[in-house]
């Protein structure tokens, strides 16, 4: 199999992965756990077969989107993007297995490793993508999925709050992201990744050069959480520890470094770049390394020193030198690998003791040594002690910052400032050793402390047995991937460095014994006032971002949005669709005034009598409708009705029969829905004096609404015959006449072009519906109308609700001896109805019919036994359940596209042929039927959702006890 197929399956299978996990049972926490490893340890196999190609030059995978403007589905794997995939997908692995013994049976874990999945997926795509629209996506979709999971635990206002502020931040960045995109792949001409990585020298003196970087920088900044935005990334301390342990040492905030490193070539090298990602990157690790000190919840401490680490690295890229970046992507492994084991390790403690509070916790070392001894080891190597692989990295840092960059003051006090920021790097390292193993036994604990499972404690083990390894022989272990790494990057700039344990007596050397034994003695100055409870305020106190943020945030999403919708908002109905309609008006107003619009002389000669009287039936059930729908709006209904049945007829008239079946169709069912949810709306009659102004502004918002009204129906008139009567000999639809049956291998033009030529629009369409089904249903979940809004007599419901149980009984029997007979046609009516339906969806490709059609047909069919049975008869006899319809249907259309993607075609590319089975002959198949039967899966459940939804709301308000408030129904389960 070519190796661009296997890259393929590396974005693939994590993605599939998630939707087979959220389709598991609850139950199945052994299932699940091995589901999501095999996803990861599948990924990882993968590339490890690609890594010879890796060596060499990038592997491509590329499949034609829109080519005409840049943007192509494009897959990139070099050295690079090799080591930090297999970075994501290894420690994956490691936290899927941690996670199975981490998380408890009662939590939805079918829900936990399906967005764990999926987040990866998201990250695979952010360091595997060839296009930076592409990259920018996958970006966005990082921000989504960290936000899912970071309020996983939503019942907790801490988590929902954690994740709002991430997806605020990270959001935000990453719209600054794509507009830095866009402007840079307006310079280079291209947004493909391998021709931006060219034109480094056109878009450093390209005018918007500065424009651009910033833009980008945000988008990458806010990510890694570096200052001012770092304070999302401890407020996301409230996700499961697993979360964190993948969030903080693999994923989400180290594609902001990624990001940098990969356009390092492109942006960096000038003044901007140093000054901006330096001094940013300087400010992160002193705050990050300062505040970490201070924390008191070992999360905390973990989530600080984080920051701190990465401001390191995003310094090291600033300093804008070939051995710095060495240095940095060398620091970017190394820092995930401790990183995640200190974060298990803390999940262990937490799990194990019921706390993370440091002021608890103390002399866990006799209950916990195993633990222990792998934290310490992971500790040590993040505060940088000789023979673990963190004291490697963060020599050749201390080197880097000795070398002159720009010669300005800053650069010459540089070595002295990182050397005291590495004491509290140190510091709070020798805090979370001293104060949670040694020290006297714990005191009134949740839990008494033990060892975890023997599996839960093995990725802490293997990841620091990395530390070691990889500090004690850093060439025969880490030397060839980081080689690969930096060649991918820098090229023929790649300089000489050394991966030697012992360099000899030197400057980083000295940098690292003060900082480690200035560490020791600032931890034992610090030590009592720590467990006095002494806080960061002196610092944090004076200037916290997440004040501004918060500041930021009130202002504009309340008081500018308060006032905006003061002006403009209304919680009517009549207004919001005024304002939409002059907007449209002004939208097609404003091209006609400029370009003008030529109309054909009109022909009353050639207007047939019958279809004369069939429209003015519609024109005057059109007028009727608008006229009674003030004082009855039943009789509206039915008017308006009448007037859409006009128009039925009208595209039977014109050989329009697949728009006839649809409209027919549409007409069924949004009346009966409409009827349904007649009753909530408020009363139409109002009682009280109306006086002579109110009258007179009551007539001036009439006349005002029917102008617009008729501006609108004579505007989009005058549109419609112009485009119908236009000289266009070779128009479009000559060629969809001539291109539909070979290509796409039907003779219902109007069907190959939904399912075929524009199977893109048509996804997105039914993708609106499910939408929209989704909205209704949860609307109306929480929908109690008042006892004064229903629009039925007074005395009737004070009947409903005291009539005697007798009355009630002879009522109830004398309304079934009415509707028995009825009800039982129309049970009987569903098999045919159903064979119906399916002939419409068999033969839609070739004769008048289709998906959607079809969909419709059935959702009369299900309308029907509502009718004769009620909601809880199409659940409980037919078992339909919608939410599962739904998402059959657009996982039907999305995979009948995506299986064109490993045959190298476009997405939604179809295919047809002829089948020949006995006794019948051929018998044409097209790949697009299938995309027609998820239409028609999509409608069936879209309409099912919003039909049991309004029913369950007519049985909770019909009868109403004496308090006022909505009977609540028994609940059933529609998904």
């Amino acid at each position: 199999m070519p190796q661009n197929v296997y890259l393929l399956a590396v974005i693939l299978l994590p993605f599939a992965g998630s939707l087979l996990a959220a389709l598991l049972p609850a139950n199945a926490r052994n299932a699940e756990a091995w589901l999501a490893a095999l996803v990861a340890l599948g990924c990882l196999a993968l590339l490890v077969l690609l890594y010879p190609g890796a060596e060499t030059v990038p592997i491509r995978y590329q499949l034609e989107w829109l080519p005409q403007f840049g943007l192509n589905f494009t897959l990139r794997l070099d050295g690079f993007a090799w080591a930090f995939a297999c970075l994501i997908t290894a420690i994956g692995a490691l936290v899927v297995l941690y996670a199975r013994y981490y998380m408890s049976p009662s939590d939805p874990v079918p829900r936990f490793f399906s967005f764990l999945l999926g987040f990866m997926g998201a990250m695979l795509g952010i360091v595997l993508s060839g296009n930076l629209i592409q990259l920018v996506f996958f970006w966005e979709l990082t921000s989504l999925f960290s936000f899912l999971l970071i309020g996983y635990w939503h019942h907790n206002a801490a988590a929902r709050e954690g994740a709002r502020v991430a997806l605020t931040i990270t959001g935000t960045g990453g719209l600054c992201l794509f507009a830095g995109v866009v402007v840079l792949g307006h310079i280079v001409g291209s947004y493909d990744l391998d021709a931006v990585l060219s034109a480094g020298t056109e878009v450093r003196g390209h005018a918007l050069y500065v424009p651009t970087l910033i833009l980008i920088l945000l988008g990458a900044l806010t990510k890694s959480a570096q200052f001012p935005f770092h304070f999302w990334l401890p407020r996301a301390m409230t996700a499961p520890t697993p979360v964190s342990a993948y969030l903080h040492s693999a994923t989400m905030v180290k594609a902001g470094v990624f990001l940098l490193v990969r356009l390092w070539p492109v942006l960096g090298g000038t003044n901007e770049w140093l000054w901006i990602v330096g001094t940013t990157g300087l400010a992160t690790f002193i705050v990050g390394a300062y505040l970490a000190v201070f924390q008191r919840d070992l999360k905390g401490l973990l989530a600080y020193s984080t920051i701190s680490h990465l401001g390191l690295i995003t310094l090291l890229i600033g300093l804008d030198r070939p051995l710095a970046l060495v240095a940095a992507i060398f620091h970017i492994f190394n820092h995930a690998t401790f990183k995640a084991s200190l974060f298990m390790a803390a999940g262990i403690i937490d799990h194990e003791t019921g706390t993370r509070d440091l002021r608890r916790l103390s002399g866990l070392w006799k209950f916990m040594p195993k633990t222990g001894a792998l934290a310490i080891v992971a500790a040590s190597a993040m505060a940088g002690v000789p023979l673990l692989n963190g004291f490697l990295s963060k020599e050749m840092f201390f080197a880097e910052t000795i070398e002159t960059h720009d010669g300005s003051m800053l650069d010459d006090a540089l070595p002295y400032i990182v050397t005291l920021a590495s004491m509290f790097t140190v510091a709070y390292s020798l805090r979370f050793i001293r104060e949670v193993f040694f020290g006297p036994p714990p005191v009134d604990l949740p839990r008494t402390p033990h060892e975890p499972p023997r599996w839960m404690r093995f990725p802490v083990e293997l990841l620091v047995l990395t530390c070691l390894v990889v500090g004690i022989v850093p060439s025969l272990t880490i030397g060839p991937f980081l080689q690969l790494a930096v060649h991918a990057v820098l090229g023929a700039a790649t300089p000489y460095y050394s991966l030697a344990v012992w360099h000899g007596f030197n400057w980083p050397l000295l940098m690292s014994v003060i900082a480690l034994v200035g560490g020791v003695l600032l931890y034992l100055m610090l030590r009592e006032p720590l467990q006095q409870g002494l806080t960061s305020s002196l610092f944090a106190g004076r200037f916290k971002t997440q004040r501004v943020f918060d500041l930021v945030l009130v202002t504009v999403s309340w008081r500018w949005a308060r006032a905006i919708e003061r002006v403009f908002g209304t919680r009517r109905l009549q207004p919001q669709l005024l304002l939409l309609v002059c907007v449209a008006l002004i939208a097609a107003t404003v091209p006609v005034l400029t370009r003008g619009l030529s109309l054909a002389p009109v022909a009353l000669g050639g207007i047939d009598p019958a279809l004369a009287v069939v429209w003015s039936v519609g024109i005057a059930c059109a007028l009727g409708g608008t006229a009674v729908a003030k004082f009855h709006r039943l009789a509206a209904l039915i008017l308006i009705g009448g007037s859409g049945l006009t128009t039925c007829l009208t595209f039977v008239w014109f050989s329009a029969p697949d728009l006839a079946l649809t409209q027919i169709g549409v007409e069924i069912v949004t009346t009966v829905l409409l009827l349904l949810g007649l009753r909530w709306l408020p009363k139409q009659l109002e009682t009280g004096e109306i006086t002579a102004n109110r009258s007179v502004l009551k007539l001036v918002q009439r006349i005002r609404d029917l102008a617009v009204a008729a501006a609108a129906g004579i505007g989009v008139a005058l549109l419609a015959y112009a485009v119908m009567t236009r000289a266009a000999p070779d128009s479009i639809a000559q060629f969809f006449m001539r291109h539909a049956y070979a290509d796409g291998g039907g003779t219902n033009v109007v069907n190959v072009i939904l399912v075929d030529f524009r199977g893109f629009d048509t996804l997105g369409e039914i993708t609106v519906l499910a939408v929209v089904a989704l909205t209704v249903f949860a609307l109306l979940r929480r929908f109690r109308p008042a006892a004064d809004s229903i629009d039925i007599p007074e005395q009737q419901r004070l009947q409903d609700e005291h009539d005697d149980a007798d009355a009630d009984r002879r009522k109830g029997d004398t309304i079934a001896d009415y509707l028995a007979v009825p009800a039982m046609i129309m049970q009987l009516l569903f098999p045919f109805i159903f064979i119906a339906a399916m002939y419409l969806l068999l033969r839609g490709h070739d004769q008048p019919g289709g998906g959607f059609v079809a969909g419709i047909a059935m959702a009369a069919a299900l309308i029907l036994q509502y009718m004769a049975g009620g909601a809880r008869w199409i659940e409980a006899r037919l078992r339909i359940h919608p939410l599962r319809w739904i998402a059959i249907g657009l996982l039907l259309a999305l995979f009948t596209g995506a299986a064109a993607l490993p045959l190298a075609r476009p997405f939604l590319t179809s295919a047809f042929a002829y089948a020949e089975i006995p006794w019948i002959g051929k018998v044409p198949l097209a790949s697009a039927a299938l995309f027609d039967l998820g239409v028609f899966s999509l409608v069936v459940g879209a309409t099912a959702l919003m039909l049991l939804a309004l029913a369950h709301q007519s049985i909770r308000g019909h009868r109403r006890p004496s308090g006022g408030r909505a009977a609540t129904p028994e609940v059933s389960r529609w998904n």
